[in-house]
């Protein structure tokens, strides 16, 4: 029987006992087995441009270009600033 995989994406850092450790939770329930892959730059470490810039060009995030997805406006939410 064939079986289907989906794939998410998700950062993290490898630490220096060869571990990943993932920036977010998975939003699968767990205990489930998975298949990883791991990419990784040459590089020492990305800088931000170059993370924005990745995502941007990222398939799964396709569907945010949707006019459906953009249902906020300037008006919602709360300033960051704090005005005390």
């Amino acid at each position: 029987m064939e079986s289907t995989l989906t794939a998410i994406e998700l950062t993290g850092t490898v630490d220096k006992q060869r571990k990943l450790r993932l920036d977010d939770l998975l939003p699968i329930a767990g205990p489930r087995r998975v298949r990883v892959i791991v990419l990784y730059s040459l590089d020492e470490e990305w800088n931000e441009t170059e993370w924005l810039q990745a995502a941007a060009r990222n398939p799964a995030f396709e569907y945010l270009k949707d006019a459906a997805e953009d249902i906020y406006t300037l008006a919602d939410g709360k300033s960051l600033y704090d005005e005390a």
